[in-house]
């Protein structure tokens, strides 16, 4: 076991599998200098600049590559500088990526990784900072992981490259930094899949993904008056119902926390499932905590304002506990 932080994790991993599988490659912008969150860094002088490749501006193009490569028996794993650039490569990825395998019954594989940097909270403003998962749920055909912690990072990226279809793998930029406990080699591989049950209580049942697993536990130790499971999904494609159903049902109570914004979020799917397995036994109905439908901000105390804060969560949930009811989101004046 050793300490480092989330970037570091990526490397190691991206080193591990580098180092195993003599058909995984490397391609993106920057990427051999070490990308602008140095989460390659080091690997072109380790590996060389035949499978650490440094690409074009052109994301349409190198994603492409990617997935032609991955149908041809190789195994790349493409970086995205930021996710919002997958935009304009989105029919390389969910219309011939994701579908291939089936589009040919069965006689081509597409183990294809995709790395981006998402989420906010860093200041680089709404169109550096959305998480945008939104866009790869509705595509059958590809897995989507978000890691929360550097353990969660070197596990799923292993996992990820290591997948027979395609895995984007979403790296909140403001993880990068933190530090953690990692257990490396073949032990520290995580499936995906399956969630990751943090802490355990009996009031609420807490999910969340990416940072806000920090927020919620955040929210947890700050208050006295109520206890949590929390369950950090790690997977968003596909999720893990069982944990997450088992949990509610013991709890009786639901609570999401997004990043992203209330419309469309990945929590919509999390409550309905509960409210459709669970309907008799809920103390209340499922409440999701997200951001409001409008713009990342850029100024440092409006997008902190913006995010799900720990203040807003405890309050939230003190509410929803003590009233059975959904409370209403600050932006419609309640809070």
């Amino acid at each position: 076991m050793t300490i480092m932080r989330t970037r570091q994790a990526v490397i190691q991993a991206l080193s591990d599998e580098l180092e195993s599988d003599p058909t995984v490659f490397l391609m993106g912008e920057d990427i051999g200098s070490g990308g602008p969150f140095k989460a390659t860094e080091g690997l072109i002088e380790q590996f060389g600049e035949s499978r650490v490749i440094d690409t074009p501006i052109s994301e349409m193009a190198f994603l492409g590559a990617g997935v032609g490569a991955a149908a041809m028996g190789m195994r790349p794993v493409v970086e995205m500088m930021f996710v919002e650039f997958i935009g304009v490569a989105l029919d390389q990825l969910t219309t011939q990526g994701a579908f291939f395998r089936y589009l040919s019954r069965g006689a081509y594989q597409v183990p294809l990784t995709i790395r981006a940097a998402a989420g906010a909270g860093l200041g680089f403003g709404c169109q550096h900072s959305q998480m945008l998962d939104q866009w790869f749920r509705g595509n059958s055909g590809l897995s989507l992981v978000v890691p929360s912690n550097p353990q969660s990072m070197y596990g799923l990226l292993r996992s990820a490259i290591r997948s027979n279809d395609p895995v984007v793998v979403l790296e909140h930029k403001a993880l990068y930094g933190e530090r953690g406990e990692v257990i490396t080699g073949e032990a520290g591989i995580i499936p995906i899949g399956q969630a990751r049950v943090v802490t355990e209580g009996k009031d609420v049942t807490i999910v969340a993904i990416g940072s806000t697993v920090i927020t919620a536990k955040s929210a947890l130790e700050s208050q006295n008056e109520w206890t949590a499971d929390i369950i950090d999904l790690q997977t968003l494609i596909p999720w893990d119902r069982t944990t997450v159903i088992n949990s509610v049902a013991k709890t009786g109570r639901l609570v999401v926390i997004e990043e992203s914004s209330y419309s469309g979020g990945w929590g919509t799917e999390i409550t309905s499932e509960a409210v459709s397995r669970l309907w008799g036994i809920l103390k209340a109905p499922p409440h999701r905590i997200t951001s409001p439908d409008a713009p990342i901000p850029y100024a440092q105390e409006l997008e902190k304002r913006y995010l799900p804060s720990t203040d807003y969560v405890v309050s939230q949930i003190n509410e929803l506990i003590k009233t059975g009811k959904n409370p209403a989101p600050w932006w419609e004046g309640k809070n």
